[in-house]
């Protein structure tokens, strides 16, 4: 098995992110995979995972880390999003219309603008 491994700068940046050992398998006495992996590259090191089952979200580079959520937060999409403080994500601060039409985002004017199919 395996689990996956992300490397914060000084900033809480994600910078790198590599799999590595289970985080709980031992082998030839080392029991702390991030402290582990975390030495050999000299920076901060914190276990992520795929499914997000562990700080909210799977780390990616440009990521940044949240200490006091301890999560892995999403590079910001648009200005006017809020982040989710359940999720970890960002969300637009207006509700996707729920009418089968289809919407792109409007950041100037902040709301969703319906996308027109074309004609024949």
């Amino acid at each position: 098995m395996i689990s996956y491994y992300a490397f914060i700068d000084e900033n809480n940046l994600v910078v790198d992110v590599i799999t590595g050992r289970k985080y709980d398998e031992e082998f030839e006495g080392i029991t702390n995979w991030e402290e582990y992996y975390g030495n050999i590259k000299n920076k901060r090191c914190l276990r992520t995972e795929i499914d997000g089952s562990i700080r909210k979200n799977y780390a990616g580079i440009g990521y940044i880390y949240n200490e006091e959520l301890d999560a892995f937060i999403p590079p910001k999409v648009f200005n006017s999003y809020i982040l989710n403080n359940e999720t970890c994500r960002w969300s637009p601060p207006v509700e996707y219309p729920n009418d089968g039409k289809k919407y792109d985002w409007n950041e100037e004017t902040i709301s969703w603008i319906e996308i027109e199919e074309p004609t024949e």
